[in-house]
């Protein structure tokens, strides 16, 4: 009996070890790795923390087009810390993302994550990022209207898959 519990609880340690390792960690030159990993194709870079309000609500909604877009290029990047994974991991996976790109903030100036990111960005929010596929972007602060979101991927060629409806 003490066996399998033993067993259990390492298991369960092992798929937690396993879920916090999706999540990257955030530092100088991410945002260039991110931009060439989706070279060519649109995707949306989505800004957000565990202690924002409006976030869920975003998350929510981008959880359902990831669903409904599986072909959405889809990156989340939190402005957290590191020590907030667990807390990211299960966040996330409330809202079926948990597949989607994770990213956290890992230095101990936020000041030049953010200024990476965007200058004029000074850490409101929900924030999101929408890229073309020449990576031309609109920024949009706050929470974004479906009508946007279906507006944008009509634009940039992303289509519901058949399997989603």
């Amino acid at each position: 009996m003490m066996h399998r519990l033993l067993l259990a609880g390492l298991l369960v340690m092992a798929g937690a070890v396993s879920a916090a390792e999706s999540v990257r960690p955030f530092v100088s030159g991410s945002m260039e790795q991110i931009q060439k990993a989706h070279e060519g194709k649109p995707f949306v870079l989505f800004l957000w923390s565990l202690s924002c309000t409006y976030c869920p609500t975003e998350l929510k909604m981008l959880g359902e087009l990831k669903q409904q877009y599986p072909d959405l290029g889809l990156v989340l990047i939190a402005s957290d810390t590191p020590e907030d994974e667990p807390e990211i991991v299960s966040h996330l996976a409330d809202y079926k993302l948990n597949k989607a790109e994770q990213w956290v903030f890992a230095e101990d100036m936020p000041e030049r994550l953010r200024f990476e990111i965007d200058r004029r960005w000074y850490g409101e929010v929900p924030r999101t990022y929408f890229y073309d596929q020449g990576h031309q972007r609109e920024v949009k602060t706050g929470l974004v209207s479906q009508e946007y979101f279906d507006s944008w991927l009509a634009r940039v060629g992303v289509t519901a898959s058949s399997t989603s409806k």
